[in-house]
């Protein structure tokens, strides 16, 4: 994965409506609820099936540090996929996106003006038609590059040029050596 689909994951799971399962037999039973059988969670985390009934049972209270990261990732990846959706589509239709970056920034710009790429700490809220364009490119399974030339004609748009207000010769501008990268809708 690129750190734009990185950024994306991330902000998917920081905003959950009800917290997922605490406990290593919660959690199990909805994997199981989700998967269908302890076979196939126990193909998903590494682990043998009965290790998976005992604990469902609560048998085991605790699992190897390498399987509970495993169970973690499996429960995150899941858990409440219909709230994912509602925020991408509010983000797409009124909310809009936050990007927050530190990277070097580079651009074409006018004769006389400097276009030298350096690095910015940006905060920019970008609106809904840069969010769609972004889901959309990441269901279309777009690069990184893609989905960075999105981000990069958003920032034009509304830091750069201020929605039109100035910098009306700046033609293209590219995000690279990017230190970090957050998303928020």
């Amino acid at each position: 994965m690129g750190e734009i689909e990185d950024a994306i994951e991330r902000a998917d799971r920081e905003a959950f409506t009800k917290e997922p399962p605490k406990t290593l037999k919660g959690r199990i039973g909805f994997l199981i609820r989700q998967f269908g059988s302890a076979k196939a969670v126990a193909q998903e985390i590494g682990v043998t099936a009965d290790s998976v009934n005992r604990y469902r049972r609560g048998a085991r209270k605790h699992a190897r540090p390498d399987v509970a990261a495993k169970i973690d990732e499996a429960v995150k990846q899941r858990w409440q996929p219909l709230v994912r959706k509602r925020r991408h589509r509010q983000a797409a239709t009124t909310g809009g996106i936050t990007v927050e970056t530190r990277a070097r920034f580079g651009y074409t710009a006018a004769v006389g003006s400097t276009d030298d790429g350096r690095f910015r700490r940006l905060t920019v809220h970008l609106p809904p038609q840069y969010a769609q364009r972004l889901f959309d490119a990441r269901n279309d399974r777009a690069s990184d590059q893609q989905m960075r030339q999105i981000i990069a004609e958003g920032f034009k748009e509304i830091y750069f040029q201020d929605g039109g207000a100035r910098a009306l010769g700046l033609s293209d501008v590219e995000i690279n050596d990017i230190d970090y990268l957050d998303l928020d809708y």
